[in-house]
């Protein structure tokens, strides 16, 4: 199994390296006599990520009306999975056994916070000690988004103390500030750090093929914790609208407040080319 996470993080930089590798030479060929230092940006970084984490907890303060009719419809629409919740477990937890325990395993791993800060620190360093300016924004955005959902669904876990499927007691059963694993059922901590990640990387491209597939890799978490019976339907689908909210956010706060360089520099149109024996992506910068 760790060979299998060596090989997802693996796959994930280098993922980033093919995206950047040829737009970064001509950038840095051009800049190199006035980049900063490696120390200067990780600072510039660091106040980034936090300035980030501030932003999105201070958001309800200045919220609008559209905001509240997002809100409203979040927690209409958790209302409505509520209603659904047992049933949607025993079919989920019905389809277990017949899973492969490869997709299990990577559901379990990759939502793991060890694994998933691993991901999200790989990518940032690889644009700090690069100097790519769009590697090291997106790697900014990863571990700003997963560290303030994060701790978003530590707190709300514990507060809630809901209990999980698989104790057999029901969707209605609550024991707040228990601290103990199976009364950690709302929101899902997996799903969080798992959607979070893929999304803030998904939103980095804008052919709709890759994003879905990157897409499908952050869902694999939240499906495999239902087929475990550690969560109710309810649980993952606030978890979504949490990870997608907190990335939106921060990425806003990153393009408005904090200076990562013009967007048009590092947009990058990406096409699929299939033909007598060849097959590829191609990134047009």
């Amino acid at each position: 199994m760790i060979s299998l996470i060596r090989n997802l993080l693996t796959l994930i930089v280098l993922l980033f390296i093919s995206i950047n590798s040829i737009g970064q030479e001509a950038d840095v060929n051009d800049q190199k006599d006035r980049l900063p230092s490696t120390w200067e940006l990780l600072k510039y970084d660091g106040a980034s990520a936090f300035g980030g984490m501030k932003y999105t907890y201070s958001r309800p303060l200045q919220w609008k009306k559209d905001d509240f009719i997002t809100a409203g419809a979040i927690v209409a629409g958790t209302a409505a999975l509520y209603i659904f919740d047992e049933e949607t477990s025993d079919y989920f937890i019905e389809q277990d056994h017949e899973m492969p325990q490869l997709i299990k395993d990577i559901g379990w791993y990759y939502g793991s916070p060890q694994n998933n800060y691993a991901i999200n620190g790989a990518v940032y360093l690889y644009g700090l000690f690069t100097k790519n300016e769009k590697v090291r924004k997106t790697g900014v955005l990863l571990i700003s988004a997963a560290s303030t959902a994060g701790l978003i669904q530590t707190i709300t876990k514990t507060a809630v103390g809901r209990a999980r499927p698989s104790t057999g007691e029901g969707k209605a059963s609550f024991d707040p500030f228990r601290g103990i694993g199976p009364y950690h059922s709302f929101p899902s901590g997996h799903t969080i750090l798992s959607f979070t990640t893929a999304y803030a990387i998904g939103k980095q491209f804008d052919n709709p093929f890759v994003k879905a597939g990157i897409y499908g890799l952050g869902m694999i978490a939240p499906v495999s914790r239902l087929w475990a019976g550690a969560h109710w339907l309810t649980d993952v689908g606030l978890s979504l609208a949490i990870s997608v909210l907190v990335v939106d956010s921060i990425d806003n706060y990153l393009n408005e407040e904090r200076l990562y360089g013009p967007e048009e520099k590092n947009k990058i149109s990406w096409e699929f080319n299939v033909g007598l024996g060849r097959v590829g992506l191609t990134g047009t910068f």
